[in-house]
């Protein structure tokens, strides 16, 4: 009876180890996602010529290393080719860094906006250990606004770009730390991340992921203290009141485009939604750089009714 009662009790204890070693490996598997080495990102857009060299050498810009209030700091480069306080912040996506918004950010220039470009944490040549898909990103997000308004001023006008994990840390900042941008773009979103989580586990892992978000969510909670439940851009989107321009390709099958509409239909207040892109997921503007403009074009025409600097 003694070592019928030890054997269940070991059993227990082995049992409880290997779902706690799930917990921790699955956790281990998002916040440790292997990154797109710098070289490699740098020598993809040259070769696409979506970073033209001696063009973005020639801009003028500072590279400045903003505090983030967890204690690493962001690489940014602030871009000022123009005299005035007209501003476009960039999120990129998880694995990437800042050489990939600069496709974004020559679209702008063109419309008379500064840019900033920065890396997110554990990303390019930021600060920090792990990837949070928007919790602690969204401070930071707030900690570039914070450096942008210290040199620019209050009256700064400024609209934040994201895509992917960058777009979800968008609407993040904008819906539950400040709506402080006077428009957003969010590029391919998970409108949450347990569910975008679960999709990708069951594709990949042809596993009944369900079922396994409580035991993800624990062990995150009690490695990082946040849980699921806090990268759930859709549950604040109803928070922001400034213009939001949301853009997916029908064709994304990594975070589908519903996720987009199940955003844009809870998003109160003035928006857009284009998702007549092609392409697999973050290549809208790969794919048709043109037709990217366009929707961008129209957007601040008719959403956010922006003028250019010296236009009537």
């Amino acid at each position: 009876m003694i070592l019928k009662k030890r054997s269940l009790f070991l059993g227990g204890v082995l049992s409880a180890l290997g779902i706690g070693g799930l917990g921790y490996f699955i956790t281990n598997t998002f916040m440790y996602l292997p990154k797109k080495d710098d070289k490699l990102v740098r020598s993809r857009e040259t070769g696409a010529l979506r970073l033209i060299e001696e063009e973005y050498d020639a801009l003028p810009k500072e590279e400045v290393n903003i505090p983030s209030p967890y204690g690493y700091h962001l690489n940014a480069i602030f871009v000022t080719p123009h005299p005035h306080k007209k501003y476009m912040i960039f999120a990129h996506g998880v694995t990437e860094n800042k050489l990939n918004s600069i496709k974004y950010m020559n679209l702008f220039i063109k419309k008379g906006f500064n840019a900033i470009i920065y890396d997110h944490r554990r990303h390019g040549e930021s600060g920090g250990k792990t990837t949070s898909y928007g919790y602690y990103e969204k401070f930071d997000l707030k900690a570039v606004v914070d450096e942008l308004i210290r040199r620019a001023g209050d009256d700064v006008f400024f609209g934040i770009h994201g895509e992917s994990m960058g777009a979800a840390t968008t609407l993040l900042y904008g819906g539950s730390v400040e709506d402080r941008a006077d428009f957003y773009i969010a590029d391919c979103p998970y409108s949450d991340f347990g569910e975008q989580l679960a999709y990708r586990m069951s594709a990949e892992l042809k596993v009944p992921a369900r079922f396994l978000l409580p035991l993800v969510n624990r062990t995150l909670k009690l490695r990082e203290g946040y849980s699921l439940k806090e990268l759930s851009p859709i549950s604040v989107i109803q928070n922001i009141q400034k213009p939001v321009l949301f853009i997916h390709s029908f064709e994304d099958d990594y975070i589908l485009p519903q996720m987009t509409e199940e955003l844009f239909q809870k998003k109160q207040g003035p928006k857009m939604m284009h998702l007549d892109f092609r392409g697999t997921h973050a290549q809208s503007y790969n794919d048709d750089p043109e037709k990217y403009e366009g929707v961008v074009q129209q957007f601040l025409d008719e959403v956010v009714n922006y003028k250019k600097e010296g236009a009537s």
